[in-house]
């Protein structure tokens, strides 16, 4: 069996990345392009801390996107810095209240 791997597109710019943000750290997670874990990071919520994410999720490969968690809040920081470095940014802005599923759902076993 003979197998050839080619280059595309897709491929060159392959990486995604997925931030959960919280008051003093970030956790980062980059993901390859089939979904599977790469690697998982703290990083501090300050200046230094973004700078140093984004070097390291660039460490994996080329980004495509991130999304980042929390950019109602602690997330917002991070942003600018995902932007500035010419990453696509997912932004969701945070939950900040809980409402229980309709019917009893899981959560209500």
């Amino acid at each position: 069996m003979t197998v050839t791997i080619v280059e595309t597109r897709t491929q060159a710019c392959a990486i995604t990345g997925g931030v959960d943000t919280h008051a003093d750290v970030h956790v980062a997670a980059a993901l390859d392009p089939l979904g599977g874990l790469l690697g998982v990071q703290e990083f501090p919520a300050d200046p230094a801390g973004y700078a140093r994410l984004v070097e390291w999720l660039g460490g994996f490969g080329t980004v495509c996107l991130v999304g980042i968690e929390g950019t109602g809040s602690y997330g917002a920081g991070l942003v600018p810095h995902i932007a500035a470095a010419g990453i696509r940014a997912i932004t969701h802005p945070g939950c900040t209240t809980y409402t229980p599923p309709p019917h009893g759902g899981c959560e209500s076993r």
